[in-house]
């Protein structure tokens, strides 16, 4: 296995190596920070009292994922909550969980909707490399994230509709088992085979405004 950035770089696709970049650190701190906003809209002041209501992604991700990103073209982030604070208990911590990836469910969808207007994919740009590769990320990073997978977010919201489920969840080995199957899925062909369908998706979805639009 090549590294991600020396791939990108040698084949002449620097700018897209920049968009990935941006766009990943961008939409992670955003995720993360809708998570904060719906606790705190939930009644927590958590993610305000540790300083993790802030714009810096470093705050949010941390080096070791920073660095890891760059590595191996993987990334998480952390938003601290106390869901015991949270005024509509389990439905508060699932619109917590959900907030995120909502997040990235509106960039991808703001950002494929305005390439739609640029009439994309016929003479492509910089513009439309830098809106098609944060809308087809933010696609990704909303189904990745919906996963009922510990730790991901969808696992959360799982727990939060299935007491049976949540004790699974409550394992001492779950937490290391799901990052297990998250790491084997992501490496796996059937990933390539979402991600290659999610991106296929994504463009489908610019082409159709751009022809509402004609």
């Amino acid at each position: 296995m090549t590294w991600w950035v020396h791939d990108l770089w040698m084949s002449g696709r620097g700018f897209e190596l920049i968009c990935w970049i941006f766009w990943v650190i961008a939409s992670i701190t955003l995720h993360e920070l809708a998570h904060g906003w719906a606790a705190i809209w939930e009644g927590d002041d958590t993610p305000r009292v540790t300083g993790h209501m802030t714009a810096n992604p470093v705050v949010h991700m941390g080096v070791p994922s920073i660095i890891a990103f760059l590595i191996i073209g993987i990334a998480w982030g952390l938003m601290p909550v106390n869901p015991y604070r949270f005024r509509h208990g389990k439905w508060g911590r699932i619109l917590v969980s959900f907030a995120g990836p909502a997040m990235n469910l509106v960039i991808a969808f703001v950002l494929l909707t305005i390439l739609g207007f640029t009439h994309p994919f016929q003479e492509q740009n910089n513009l439309e490399t830098f809106l098609f590769t944060g809308g087809f990320l933010n696609v990704i990073l909303f189904a990745l994230n919906l996963l009922p997978v510990p730790p991901l977010d969808g696992s959360n919201i799982l727990a939060n509709l299935s007491k049976t489920v949540a004790s699974w969840y409550r394992h001492p080995q779950a937490q290391f088992a799901g990052l297990l199957l998250f790491f084997a899925l992501i490496w796996s062909n059937m990933f390539s085979v979402v991600f290659a369908n999610l991106q296929y998706i994504s463009a489908k979805y610019a082409l159709l405004i751009s022809q509402i639009l004609q």
